[in-house]
């Protein structure tokens, strides 16, 4: 798949084959992936916590109120911010989008389903995952990427192109 079919045709894939790992040459290539995104000042302030243990699962899924679908993955990426590596305040918000978007097209071009579920900016969703995952004090969880072999082919939507959305020089 070249990139613009990849961009194109990447969706939130939210039902997946249950009891299908991923090799652990994939997730590393996933993450290589990930840590090539940009980021301010190339300062790559992200970190990950690859979940893939059912228990942990279910933990997440009692304190993450969008992600029951998480049951049925094969594992889990929690994409966080590490403040003492952000370029500035508030950077490692950006950076750890890029890093995201990075690891979904990833997933994508591997041939598997992925779904994007926000932790950053519900304080208590990031202190819960905070206190879970027992993260130093300077690490922020940004996002949850659950990963997996799609349960069925994500539907294709109509083009989301908006000639509207654009504006040239000035508003």
């Amino acid at each position: 798949m070249n990139l613009e079919d990849g961009i194109l045709t990447r969706r939130s894939v939210r039902s997946f084959q249950k009891n299908n790992r991923i090799s652990k040459k994939d997730v590393d290539d996933l993450l290589n992936m990930a840590m090539h995104a940009p980021s301010a000042r190339n300062s790559q302030p992200w970190e990950f916590v690859v979940v893939d243990d059912q228990n942990l699962f279910n933990k997440i899924i009692s304190i993450h109120p969008y992600c029951s679908f998480l049951k049925d993955a094969s594992l889990a990426v929690i994409v966080c911010g590490n403040l003492q590596e952000q370029h500035d305040d508030g950077y490692w918000i950006g950076d750890c989008a890029a890093a995201t978007e990075n690891l979904l097209l990833g997933a994508h071009a591997k041939g598997l389903g992925s779904c994007w579920c926000g932790i950053y900016p519900v304080e208590e969703r990031m202190n819960a995952f905070h206190k879970l995952f027992q993260m130093p004090e300077h690490i922020q969880p940004f996002s949850l990427v659950v990963i997996g072999y799609a349960a069925d082919e994500p539907k294709q939507p109509k083009d989301r192109f908006k000639q509207h959305k654009i504006h040239n020089n000035m508003w």
